[in-house]
């Protein structure tokens, strides 16, 4: 009888240890292009060897471990580098995992994470324009996460970042395509008087259909313990996508309270920002083009921005763009660009 129980103990022994495995997952995505770059309001060309084309170079690492009872933790670490360079982070003083730093619990109940992590208003605009998460390419993203240090003065018309800190955020399970996020950034500020982040957003994946939007009430900027912005800013967008298979239309339309930047911190301006684009494969790879037009209503500015360009896919983890953009504001000169990079993911 004691002979029958030790191979039984030996394989509850070997499920247990299943029920624990773990995994860590190294990735990223390198991301470099030549160009001539020239933005509205700029006073001169530049031509550049720079990082980060269509998606803003990354590296990382992530993993998860199985608790068992259908509870996993996990955790990430990702870091953004300048491959031109070498540089680490997208800007001077940007902190180290400025793209993640996070652990997280989930199971049948969604997730639940701690630490930094993607700011509600990323996704939906990365997913609904056919850019994606282009900074240096995509109109949306341009007028909406990108400062202009030149003449035009132009302001990034989201207020706090595409990642926040110190924030707690709940992710839903799916929902027969239905999934949705939660989330809270404590201000850590002494004397804050409960300054804070909040925000939502949500997905809907349909077959061919992308629905998708956000919510972001912002008052402490990023990234980093951040400082108060001086106001509270409301911004807001709803987005879609329906693929055709012969082409793949987006819209988007958002709006926000803009800071011009003043010295007094207080003059807010309406923001109406509107995005069109389209996707159409060709060959290996796909024609892209995308508009976006933002209205300035107090400060009577408007932005308006074309690119359009062609993606081709050499493997399923490297492709090669080249991408032409005509970007223009009210009162300052015009300006183009273009590029022609590689992005390899791995």
């Amino acid at each position: 009888m004691h002979r029958k129980l030790i191979p039984l103990a030996a394989l509850l022994c070997v499920a247990g240890a299943a029920q624990a495995q773990s995994s860590v997952t190294l990735s990223g995505t390198i991301d470099a292009y030549a160009g001539s770059i020239r933005m509205a309001g700029d006073a001169g060309r530049k031509s550049v060897i720079n990082s980060g084309g269509m998606t803003t170079s990354w590296f990382g690492f992530s993993g998860t471990e199985d608790l068992g009872g259908g509870l996993k933790a996990g955790f990430a670490l990702t870091s953004f580098i300048q491959v031109d360079n070498g540089t680490q982070g997208r800007f001077p003083n940007d902190t180290f995992f400025s793209r993640d730093a996070n652990v997280s619990l989930s199971g049948g109940f969604g997730t639940v994470r701690l630490g930094r992590w993607m700011a509600p208003n990323f996704l939906p605009s990365v997913l609904a324009n056919p850019i994606g998460d282009s900074f240096v390419f995509s109109p949306l993203i341009l007028h909406k996460n990108v400062p202009l240090f030149n003449a035009s003065g132009w302001q990034a018309t989201t207020a706090a970042d595409t990642g926040w800190s110190n924030q707690i955020a709940y992710s839903t399970p799916d929902f027969g395509g239905f999934k949705a996020n939660i989330q809270y950034q404590f201000g850590e500020l002494p004397g804050d008087n409960g300054k804070k982040n909040v925000g939502a957003n949500f997905f809907y994946f349909g077959g061919p259909l992308l629905v998708t939007g956000y919510y972001e009430r912002n008052q402490i900027s990023n990234p980093g313990q951040g400082t108060y912005l001086g106001t509270t800013r409301d911004d807001w967008m709803l987005g879609a996508a329906y693929d055709f298979k012969f082409v793949k239309p987006y819209l988007t339309y958002g709006r926000s309270d803009v800071n011009l930047g003043t010295a007094a911190m207080v003059n807010l301006d309406k923001g109406k920002t509107l995005q069109v684009g389209v996707s159409a494969p060709v060959g290996a790879g796909k024609v892209l083009a995308s508009y976006a037009m933002t209205d300035l209503s107090r400060s009577d500015l408007d932005r308006k921005t074309l690119t359009v360009g062609y993606d081709y896919n050499l493997s399923k983890r490297t492709d090669a763009y080249a991408m032409v953009m005509h970007d223009r504001i009210t009162r300052q000169d015009s300006g183009t660009s273009f590029g022609v990079g590689i992005r390899h993911r791995f």
